[in-house]
């Protein structure tokens, strides 16, 4: 099973910079010693990738490091090169996943899920949507017509709801603390708001009564947006899963009988080993319930312009 990954391009933050960027290299660190995983490092994205779905003015002020200082705080990373990097590589790995996911029918990345970009500007540590950028790839290759993405970070993926909200193509879910960051929420095709301290219980029912709707959409290809923030020690999420919860919730997503994506999304806990183990086992579950089962996926890696789908008449 490959993964693809992107810490070893440096991102530079500051001292005591909330963003936990040393969880990166601890999961692949984690992964690699399994022997189970073929890991490797994540293709950069191009500038024509980013401006099919980004304002092609935000993407060049971004490259060039000319963004305003108020881009930047919205943002939440200094700019510096190695963001530029960091970040071209963390929408590659999306998409180089989502590619593979079409031929093996699932593929991954230690990176992605930045779900707060919007199309003219970044937010909440999040510069480009790398889901988005992947789905218009794949739909300017011919590849997919539809695609549905199951957002179970703690926060609202407002970005990707808000480029796709008038796309009937695209179904957008996203289950997510009520009370938590972004405060002003936009309309996914589905939202599933929780309160403060929400369990595994009522999570995991209402995931259940959710997913059936994934199944009557019958998307050509699934991403899941797997963050692990809902966990009860996360600094920043306001929910509480228990490991054990956040495992279940893995396995119902990754039984969907479709091509099927994972992206990292966020985690915050304190420790940070305990979001390092509650990605560890998103990917060990992937191992078990996708890699040897390839439901759904393509078995000639051909783009296949002329391909019909299941939707047209």
């Amino acid at each position: 099973m490959v993964l693809y990954y992107c810490d070893h391009l440096e991102l530079p933050l500051p001292p005591g910079h909330r963003f936990p960027v040393t969880k990166y290299k601890m999961l692949r660190e984690r992964l690699a010693a399994t022997g189970l995983f073929d890991l490797q490092p994540a293709p950069l994205a191009s500038r024509a990738d980013l401006v099919r779905v980004h304002e092609s003015s935000y993407i060049d002020a971004f490259l060039t490091g000319t963004l305003s200082a108020q881009a930047i705080r919205r943002i939440g990373f200094p700019w510096s090169p190695g963001l530029v990097q960091r970040t071209l590589a963390s929408a590659g790995s999306t998409l180089a996943s989502s590619r593979r996911a079409l031929v093996h029918g699932w593929g991954g990345g230690l990176a992605g899920g930045t779900h707060h970009a919007f199309r003219n500007e970044g937010s909440g540590f999040c510069v480009v949507n790398d889901i988005a950028i992947a789905i218009e790839a794949l739909r300017q290759d011919g590849a997919i017509r539809r695609a549905a993405v199951v957002d179970l970070d703690v926060h609202q993926g407002d970005g990707t709801a808000a480029i796709f909200e008038a796309d009937p193509d695209v179904l957008t879910i996203s289950l997510h603390g009520k009370n938590n960051f972004p405060f002003r929420k936009q309309q996914s095709k589905i939202d599933v708001e929780f309160a403060d301290g929400t369990g595994d219980d009522e999570y995991l029912s209402e995931l259940s009564r959710i997913l059936p709707e994934v199944q009557r959409f019958s998307p050509d290809i699934v991403f899941f947006q797997s963050g692990v923030d809902a966990l009860a020690t996360d600094r920043l999420g306001k929910l509480s899963l228990t490991p054990s919860g956040m495992r279940r919730r893995d396995e119902m997503v990754l039984s969907l009988p479709f091509p099927l994506v994972v992206t990292l999304g966020g985690g915050y806990s304190d420790p940070i080993e305990a979001t390092v183990e509650a990605h560890f086992a998103t990917f060990i579950s992937s191992l078990a319930l996708r890699a040897a089962s390839p439901v759904s996926a393509r078995s000639d890696g051909d783009p296949a312009p002329n391909r019909t789908f299941p939707h047209e008449p």
